[in-house]
């Protein structure tokens, strides 16, 4: 809930594949804020018509604070940092290192989006990387890094969550599926894999019955399916 005593309501997606989705619930899960949550479902590869019922975009994740919506996961974590503490470092060097990682990350990282899609419940095998897969790895290897050593850890930008681990939770289940080598940022990857709300989202990953064909379709593009956790 809101200093203003208005109640938030978060909508997102399928726990299992819904990467965008569990940015701004971690967030305000990992931060205490009170919200409603609300899942509409991915039932087909496009859900646009459907989710333009409460989401201008027709995509998830989307907050809803009274009679205002606010949308994208960065919006939202905009919106957020303007009405409560803690969504930045209080660093200041910090606070400038996670305002440009949680900007690489919603913009960039293109070959990991593609080809390691969100699945939570599975491990896959992978062949090797190709070019622009290795180039994202190794520049989310080096992110992790020099974050862990330059502010001590053991989250992305030090010593507390920010918005900077919300952000790259979703690369954290890739990484797990994919078994991607990000060297010494192995740490953080354990760490945040191991918090009450990562367990709770993949607990309910992991318990979901409902499958999206496309997104099945995408994994089995990408590798062989070693283990399937899932509910089956």
């Amino acid at each position: 809930m809101s200093a203003d005593g208005v109640a938030y309501t978060l909508i997102t997606a399928n726990r299992n594949y819904s990467s965008w989705s569990l940015r701004p619930w971690l967030l305000m899960k990992a931060l205490d804020i009170a919200f409603e949550d609300r899942i509409e479902p991915f039932t087909k590869p496009v859900n646009y018509d459907e989710f333009r019922a409460f989401s201008p975009t027709g995509q998830v994740p989307v907050l809803i604070h009274g009679n205002r919506t606010v949308w994208d996961s960065l919006g939202i974590a905009l919106y957020l940092a303007d009405r409560h503490f803690g969504v930045w470092p209080k660093n200041e060097a910090a606070c400038a290192f996670a305002q440009c990682a949680v900007a690489e990350m919603h913009g960039g990282f293109s070959a990991l989006r593609n080809q390691c899609t969100m699945n939570v419940g599975v491990r896959v095998a992978m062949g090797p990387l190709d070019a622009a897969l290795a180039k994202d790895v190794a520049r989310i290897r080096e992110l992790f890094e020099q974050g862990l050593e330059q502010f001590g850890g053991p989250w992305l930008a030090g010593p507390a969550f920010s918005v900077a681990d919300a952000f790259f939770a979703p690369v954290a289940f890739r990484i797990r599926t994919f078994g991607l080598d990000v060297g010494k940022g192995q740490a953080w990857v354990d760490h945040i894999l191991a918090h009450p709300a990562m367990r709770e989202w993949e607990e309910a990953a992991l318990a979901e019955d409902w499958r999206e064909q496309s997104h099945e379709e995408e994994l089995v593009a990408t590798g062989q399916i070693t283990a399937d956790y899932r509910q089956q």
